[in-house]
Formats: C-alpha cells, sequence, structure tokens
C-alpha cells in the first residue's frame, strides 16, 4: 500500500511539474502574441483606411517592394516564412526572432501600397517565433520548444481573427495533415485565450459574420455537396498558380530588387485594369459584403487568385488564408445562386470550404465556421467543408506540411511511412 502511494505522489507530482511548465510557457506566449497581434492588427486596420483616402499610394508598390527586400537582407530573415515555422514544429528547426519584425514590417509595407495580400502568413509566422523564442529563453528542450512554436502560431491567430478554439486545432494540425499535435492542445489553448483576452481588452472585436441558413434537407445536402465538389477544383487552382509563380519568377527574375520592382508595377497596373482597390490588401469589406448581402461580381475570385499569387510570388509579405477567404466567398457567392442556394449563404460556404481546401484542415476549418457564423448551418457548411477536403488533392498552400494519410483511401502516405522508419 505504501509503494502505491509513493507512486501516485510520484505520479501526481510529475503531472503538477508538466502542468507547470506548460503555464510557464503559455501565460508570457499568450500576452506577448496578444500584444503584438493587437499592435499588427491596428497597424493593418490603419494603413488600409489610409490607402483608402489615399489612391496615390498604390503607384509606390514597387517601392515598398525595394524596402521589403532591403528589410529581409538587413534581418538575415531571406527566404523565411510559414513553412520555416511548419518544419520548426516538424524538427526543431530554429526560428530566428528578427523575422518578427521583418514580417511585421513587410506585411505593414505591403498593405499600406496595396499589395494583394492577407495578415495570417505574418500572425503564424510571428507566433510562431515568439513561442519558439520564449521556450528557448526559459530553457526547455527541443521537442519543448516545437510544442511552443504551435503555442505561438495559434495565440497570434487567435489574437489576429478572435477565434480561439479554431486557432488552437489550426495550430497543431496544419503541420500533419490527417494528425493532431495533440500535447499542445492545452499550452495552446491556455495562449490563444489569453491572447484573445488581450486583444479584446485593447478594442479588437472579433471577426463575426451575420448569417441565414437554408433549412437541412435532402435538396440543400446535395446542392451544398455540388458547391463543395466546385470549391475544390477553385481551391486547387488557386494553390496551383501559387506555387507555379512561386517557382516561375525567381527562376525569370532571380535578382530580388528586380522581381520587387517589376512584380510591384504589374500589380499596379492589373489593380487600374480590373479595379483599383477591389482585390488590393485583405478584402475584408468585399467578403463582407458577399456574405451578409450576398455581392460579389462573377470575376472577383478570378482576380483575387491572380493578384494574390502575383503580389506573393514577387516577395511581398503577408498570407494566404484571408485571400483564401475572399476566393472562397466570391466564388460561393456567384456559383451557389446557379445551383438554387441563397448567395449569402453559399458565399459562407465557399469561404471555409477553400480555406479547408487549400490548407488541408478539416476539423479546424469547421470549428472556424462555429466561431464566425455563431453555429448558423454549421451541419451543411461542414459538408462542404468535407467534399471540397477530399477532392482537394495532396497540395496546398504550405509546401512542408507532411500528409499522414491519403485523403481518399484509408492508408498511410509513403512520405509518412519513410518519416516513422527513420
Amino acid at each position: 500500500m505504501k509503494e502505491f502511494l509513493k507512486r501516485e505522489l510520484y505520479s501526481f507530482r510529475a503531472v503538477a511539474a508538466i502542468l507547470a511548465r506548460w503555464l510557464l510557457l503559455a501565460i508570457p506566449t499568450g500576452l506577448v502574441c496578444g500584444a503584438v497581434g493587437t499592435a499588427f492588427h491596428l497597424a493593418v486596420e490603419h494603413v488600409t483606411e489610409w490607402r483608402a483616402e489615399h489612391i496615390w499610394l498604390l503607384w509606390l508598390l514597387p517601392v515598398a517592394g525595394l524596402a521589403i527586400v532591403a528589410l529581409y537582407k538587413v534581418t538575415g530573415c531571406e527566404g523565411m516564412g510559414t513553412n520555416n515555422v511548419i518544419r520548426a514544429v516538424h524538427s526543431g528547426e530554429s526560428v530566428s526572432p528578427l523575422l518578427v519584425p521583418a514580417i511585421f514590417f513587410g506585411t505593414v509595407l505591403t498593405h499600406l501600397c496595396g499589395g494583394s495580400a492577407g495578415r495570417e502568413g505574418a500572425a503564424l509566422q510571428m507566433g510562431g517565433s515568439i513561442g519558439y523564442n520564449i521556450a528557448k529563453l526559459f530553457r526547455f528542450s527541443d521537442h519543448d520548444r516545437r510544442t511552443a512554436t504551435a503555442c505561438g502560431m495559434a495565440a497570434f491567430f487567435s489574437a489576429l481573427f478572435g477565434t480561439p478554439l479554431s486557432a488552437t486545432l489550426f495550430g497543431i494540425m496544419v503541420e500533419d495533415v490527417g494528425l493532431a499535435f495533440s500535447v499542445a492542445f492545452v499550452p495552446g489553448f491556455a495562449a490563444a485565450l489569453i491572447a484573445y483576452g488581450v486583444s479584446l481588452a485593447c478594442g479588437i472585436s472579433p471577426t463575426h459574420f451575420a448569417l441565414t441558413a437554408p433549412a437541412l434537407s435532402i435538396d440543400s445536402t446535395l446542392l451544398v455537396a455540388v458547391l463543395g465538389v466546385a470549391c475544390a477544383l477553385v481551391a486547387r487552382a488557386f494553390c496551383w498558380l501559387l506555387h507555379t509563380m512561386e517557382h516561375e519568377m525567381p527562376r525569370r527574375l532571380p535578382n530580388p530588387w528586380v522581381r520587387a520592382v517589376v512584380g510591384g508595377a504589374a500589380v499596379v497596373a492589373l489593380s487600374y485594369l480590373m479595379g483599383v482597390g477591389r482585390y488590393n490588401g485583405a478584402g475584408m469589406g468585399v467578403i463582407t459584403a458577399a456574405v451578409e448581402q450576398g455581392q460579389a461580381l462573377p470575376w472577383d475570385f478570378i482576380c483575387k487568385i491572380l493578384l494574390t499569387a502575383l503580389t506573393l510570388s514577387a516577395g511581398f509579405k503577408g498570407g494566404e488564408v484571408v485571400p483564401s477567404f475572399y476566393i472562397g466567398a466570391t466564388f460561393g457567392c456567384a456559383f451557389g445562386p446557379l445551383l438554387g442556394l441563397p448567395a449569402g449563404f453559399s458565399a459562407a460556404v465557399g469561404l471555409v470550404s477553400v480555406f479547408c481546401g487549400a490548407a488541408n484542415t478539416l476539423i479546424p476549418s469547421i470549428l472556424l465556421a462555429y466561431e464566425l457564423f455563431g453555429g448558423v448551418g454549421l451541419e451543411l457548411i461542414a459538408l462542404g467543408c468535407g467534399v471540397c477536403y477530399m477532392l482537394s488533392g495532396t497540395h496546398g498552400l504550405y509546401s512542408s506540411q507532411l500528409f499522414v494519410t491519403e485523403k481518399l483511401l484509408s492508408e498511410y502516405t509513403e512520405s509518412w511511412g519513410k518519416r516513422l522508419r527513420k
């Protein structure tokens, strides 16, 4: 009996020590990510409003590109991005603390001068860097630093979008498709809640859309399934063009200074051709109009795909998730009514489904729909996500993702099998 009690006491102490260590990680990670995330949100919001009032700032996009190239050279962060943060979780690859100011100011400059990009790429990179370096400061082990990286990603994403649960699931599932890095859930969720609290205290409202959904029926189910198939094709097209241009631009224009100027000039020219302001920046106003008012142009999603791929391949900074929201929402808004679905609801299905197919994150996408739309039409939106996820293929926004299982087959992928045999 004494031996049993000793073992139980030892077990209790070990668990308490582990929980204390995760709390030690979660509190500063949540506070720092919340503070920096709030500052980042306000900065991007301010420069976006400023650009809308001063259209001439768009002409400075090539100059902003040169400034971003210089910034990344000075900080030694050339070539670093979200894929480096994902690899940090996979293999413990270090993440430079200088990535935080580099991606912060690089993204703000991109939005100031009208580059077509999002914000979450910066969020994942800054959050991952903050989490990793806090763990390094506390002398955590290599594997605990990987956990800290995922926690930082979740916390910053939560501060930026006000969706702590989906941010946490995204942070622990985006690295390995079909597998959850579950040890990071509790510290990641704690950090995400703290960061969310900081953003709320600073007056940042969570992202939320008012939505009306059709009744769950055989007809609505079949129509949403068809919409999910179409969203998978759009997600594939977006990822294909993004990766093609990210490879072709450096090959054809190997000098980063020239690439920034030429790419920036091309974005300016196309913006005037397609409509100044509509496809520049993140485009949250267009997304809101599509979901809440059922208003979008039939070619919006095509223009956004092209300008986003061009902006990011030229070396400007930001992210691909909000553009995927834009692409999905405007496509759904235009295509859904052709099937007989309400335009606003179709935009909501498209928003989450294209994101799901492009990021290869099924469960986080369904939770994101719950947090964005308050659970309205969740079963139908989840169906659209599931169909899009199954048919979107094994390519996505992040080339460093590892696929644990096939999407359509009940077996492990060859790459995952090789990793297990190491």
